[in-house]
């Protein structure tokens, strides 16, 4: 999982890209790639 500063370039990366907060961190999850999450906070 990477950590960045900015998800906002992360959800562009695919369609299927979906942006979540959870207990106060914003993560980005994607269920057909798996490689592609991240976390912020």
């Amino acid at each position: 999982m990477k950590k960045t500063s900015s998800l906002k370039t992360l959800k562009k990366r695919s369609k299927t890209c979906q942006v979540v907060k959870r207990r106060g961190a914003v993560f980005v999850i994607d269920k057909e790639n798996p490689r592609n999450k991240a976390r912020q906070g």
